[in-house]
């Protein structure tokens, strides 16, 4: 992996974008995880909770989310990764993550992290800081 140079403020990683994510995807990563909450794979629990259809695992989209930081730098030169979940991503959904460089002080590359559907609700809104050298 080349590792990125020339990284200053405003920089924009390319945004990984996600297929809708489907209910196979959702009851392959409640196995992956050991998060078998119902609302997640059971259409019934989901609706006997007053909700139209399950929905994606918030560790889903931080872990694509992760993905993009991954496609981006070497994992071990990840220093620091949070997010704050803002919004349901519904069954079916595409994602869009994407990341942009805010500060650059030390050798070290902060990042603001976002998730998004399509029609533009922010699901994931986060940062990271990554070593760059």
């Amino acid at each position: 992996m080349t590792i990125p140079t020339n990284i200053e403020v405003g920089t924009e990683l390319p945004a990984l974008r996600i297929a809708p994510i489907s209910r196979t995807t959702l009851a392959l990563f409640a196995g992956a995880s050991g998060d078998h909450n119902p609302i997640h794979i059971d259409l019934d629990v989901a609706q006997s909770a007053g909700l139209d259809d399950v929905f994606v695992h918030g560790m889903l989209s931080m872990a694509y989310l992760g993905r993009l930081l991954t496609d981006w730098v070497p994992q071990e030169r990840i220093r620091s990764y949070r997010v704050r979940f803002a919004a349901v991503t519904p069954v079916n959904a595409s994602l869009t993550c994407t990341a942009s460089v805010v500060s650059v002080e030390d050798g070290l590359a902060t990042l603001a992290l976002t998730v998004a559907l399509d029609d533009g609700t922010l699901t994931l809104a986060g940062d990271a800081l990554v070593a760059l050298d």
